[in-house]
C-alpha cells in the first residue's frame, strides 16, 4: 500500500481549528503563547509563508515561516503523530525553504526548545546545525 500524498498550500482562515489542534498534539502549544493569536499575528505579515499541507483533505503539517531580509524563520513545523517519519516534515520544509530561496534569503533558523533532543537531531539530518547564538526573547504583549 503506497503512502498518500500531501498537498502544501498557504494557510486559510478555515484552517484554523485544524492547526491549533495539530500543533496541540505535537506539543507544540505553550500556556503563554495564545496559538489563535499567533495565527492572526501570522496572517497581518506575509500570509503566504504560512504553509499547510493536506492529504486526504485533512490538514496534517504546517509550517510558519518568515523573512526580514536578513535571514529566513521557521516556527510551528509539525506533523500529525499518526503521520510521522514518513518525509512529511522533510516535505513542507523543503518547500518552505524553496519559498525564501525566491525571496533571496540566503540563510534559514529554526526555533527549538531546549530538551527536544530528537527534533534536533532530525534537523541536523536535514543539514540544520546549532549556529552558535543563543536564541533570547522578551514577551512585549502579553498574550
Amino acid at each position: 500500500m503506497s503512502q498518500p500524498t500531501m498537498h502544501i498550500r498557504p494557510f486559510e482562515v478555515s484552517d484554523t481549528e485544524a492547526v491549533v489542534q495539530l500543533w496541540q498534539a505535537t506539543g507544540l502549544t505553550r500556556p503563554w503563547n495564545d496559538p489563535h493569536r499567533d495565527i492572526e499575528r501570522k496572517l497581518s505579515v506575509q500570509p503566504e509563508l504560512f504553509l499547510v499541507g493536506e492529504a486526504q483533505g485533512r490538514v496534517i503539517a504546517t509550517a510558519m515561516t518568515g523573512y526580514d531580509g536578513h535571514r529566513g524563520w521557521v516556527y510551528y513545523l509539525a506533523v500529525d503523530p499518526s503521520r510521522q517519519g514518513v518525509g512529511f516534515g522533510r516535505h513542507i520544509l523543503s518547500h518552505a525553504e524553496g519559498l525564501l530561496l525566491e525571496l533571496g534569503c540566503p540563510k534559514v533558523n529554526m526555533q527549538v526548545r531546549s530538551g527536544n533532543d530528537a527534533q534536533i537531531e532530525r534537523y541536523r539530518r536535514w543539514g540544520y546545525s546549532p549556529d552558535g547564538a543563543t536564541g533570547m526573547g522578551k514577551r512585549i504583549i502579553p498574550d
